[in-house]
């Protein structure tokens, strides 16, 4: 049998697994104390951690008690851990410091005059407790981490490695929690900081370096909903923060976060669900940015699955699969909330600056940030006025104008119809086709259109989309649905082939009726290959870039 002291330094090594679990478990314990800066210091090849935060702050009777064996004020009973609302709650994260490193907290409540600092013996004792000048919070070191148990460190990352992963844990931390500023040391010199915003919205642009504000879109839904009696059970608020796809997407799937009730976790039936919500509207290869944080009540979640509580059950997942579909398809769509009139594609703001840039004007005036918006305002008025090349239709809008291809637009709005009715109709005659290979026969019969032989090499095709029926080229349509796919990829061929071509006149009539139900799509954002399908322009960069609010006076040098 091992002895109670290496029994002691396993089971603590489980909680404290490197420095960014230092780092994780301290800054946790002062969101907890409400505190809203944070200052962390970390010396890695010195294995020291220091978390400084002006949160509620400990007595010198809980500073005593602080590093016990599963002490904490946070449950009292065992029915107290189907209730857990703050992030720690086991006791074991200060003992397990403890025992792995030298653990010495400094600490104050606001309405003492002084504050205390007491070391920690490895057995979680107080050795020694000092009155000292302090202001009101709490000041954590560890220092030499694993000095007990050096073996420990050689199966670790390398330091680089763990600096990394505790950036990673910062900003997880940061996203869940905009409201609190992060001020990071290494070796006593500024890492990085976060300042703390409204939203995750305002956060997130930090972390990020590419993306802007107005490239994102944020959502906040309380649930129940008013008359929603089928999801009554559903008891919490739902935070939704995405990248819009014709503005910002990743290579990888490293930005696809799910959060509750503070913490960063791992559903992957959630992450899957996101994933799902944004198929057709990005391009190929290409993953979403989106960031979902659920507030529930303590009865909805598990936190016992996992020793880290990175991964847990939720009940009645199925439910929340739906909410998180549902609430994506209101974030992507058309409306006076998801376009705040100060925000412009970036592509359009370079334009803007190129131009003042070979003008006259001088310097430019900062826009102002855009409040976060509500959901559910009406949708935007759009007037179609004009077709520029035959291409695109020109639209005005309250707040600007918009160039829209027509092409894709229409394809979009297609593509929709098709998904929610992929309707085949007969044709008499039917359509003959030669030379179909076997692979070819089967896909078209994959996909639901009828095809017999019809002679030596010939084959009758006696259904097809509906759609397709009455085109001119429906022979052309159907070889190219039979190359291959599954029944997505013919949705989109068949929107393709059959949307409004580009060079085609429309009149005033076509291009409103083109254009309102465009709006009214689900993602109107891309096309189903995920390509942009609006150039805005909106009036306050116009009003920027024509100096409408100079004096006129001025602007003449007089």
């Amino acid at each position: 049998m091992l002895p109670d002291d290496v029994v002691h330094l396993i089971a603590a090594g489980e909680v404290i697994d490197s420095l960014a679990a230092v780092v994780r478990e301290l800054a946790e314990n002062s969101l907890d104390a409400g505190a809203t800066r944070i200052t962390i210091s970390v010396w890695a090849d010195r294995w020291r951690v220091r978390v400084a935060d002006n949160g509620s702050g400990m007595s010198l009777a809980d500073l005593e008690q602080a590093a016990q064996p599963h002490s904490t004020s946070k449950i009292q009973t065992s029915l107290d851990l189907w209730q857990i609302s703050s992030l720690g709650f086991r006791g074991e994260a200060l003992h397990s410091l403890a025992q792995l490193a030298d653990l010495e907290i400094c600490s104050r409540v606001p309405k003492e005059d002084a504050g205390w600092r007491v070391s920690y013996s490895p057995q979680g004792e107080p050795l020694l407790a000092d009155a000292i000048a302090i202001a009101p919070g709490t000041i954590v070191t560890v220092s030499n981490l694993f000095g007990r148990w050096l073996p420990r460190r050689q199966g670790l990352p390398s330091l680089a490695q763990q600096i990394r992963l505790i950036q990673l844990t910062i900003q997880q931390l940061a996203l869940c929690h905009p409201h609190v500023t992060w001020q990071v040391e290494q070796n006593d010199r500024p890492w990085f900081a976060i300042s703390g915003g409204a939203s995750t919205r305002q956060v997130l642009p930090q972390f990020l370096r590419d993306v802007q504000l107005s490239d994102l879109q944020d959502l906040k839904l309380h649930l129940p909903e008013s008359g929603s009696s089928e999801d009554a059970f559903l008891n919490g608020s739902l935070y939704l923060l995405v990248g819009l796809p014709d503005r910002c997407h990743r290579h990888r799937p490293d930005w696809i976060k799910v959060a509750v009730n503070g913490r960063t976790v791992r559903v992957p039936e959630l992450e899957q669900s996101i994933l799902a919500s944004f198929r057709r509207t990005l391009p190929r290869d290409r993953f979403p940015v989106c960031f979902l944080h659920l507030r529930l009540t303590p009865e909805q979640i598990d936190w016992n699955r996992h020793p880290a509580k990175a991964e847990i059950y939720l009940h009645h997942l199925d439910r929340w699969q739906k909410q998180v579909m549902q609430a994506v398809d209101r974030a992507l769509r058309l409306s006076e909330a998801t376009l705040p009139d100060t925000a412009y594609s970036a592509a359009l703001g370079q334009l803007i600056k190129a131009a003042e840039a070979g003008g006259s004007y001088g310097e430019t005036q900062p826009e102002p940030t855009p409040d976060p918006p509500e959901p559910e305002l009406p949708l935007i008025e759009l007037k179609a006025i004009a077709q520029v090349h035959n291409m695109y239709v020109l639209v005005e809008h309250p707040t600007g104008v918009w160039l829209i291809e027509q092409h894709i637009a229409h394809e979009r709005i297609l593509y929709e119809q098709l998904c929610d009715r992929w309707q085949m109709v007969t044709l008499d005659p039917p359509l003959v086709l030669e030379g179909l290979l076997p692979g070819q026969l089967e896909q078209l019969q994959r996909i639901g259109i009828q095809v017999e032989p019809f002679g030596d090499r010939l084959w009758a095709v006696r259904t097809v989309p509906e759609i397709l029926s009455a085109r001119s080229d429906v022979a052309a349509a159907i070889v190219e649905l039979s190359l291959g796919g599954n029944l997505e990829a013919a949705l989109v061929a068949t929107a393709c082939r059959a949307a409004i071509r580009n060079g085609t006149p429309l009149t005033q009539e076509e291009m409103q009726q083109l254009i309102d139900q465009w709006q009214q799509t689900r993602h109107p954002r891309t096309c189903p290959h995920g390509r942009p399908i609006f150039l805005p322009l909106e009036e306050s960069s116009l009003s920027r870039f024509f100096r409408r609010h100079w004096v006129i006076g001025k602007s003449h040098g007089i």
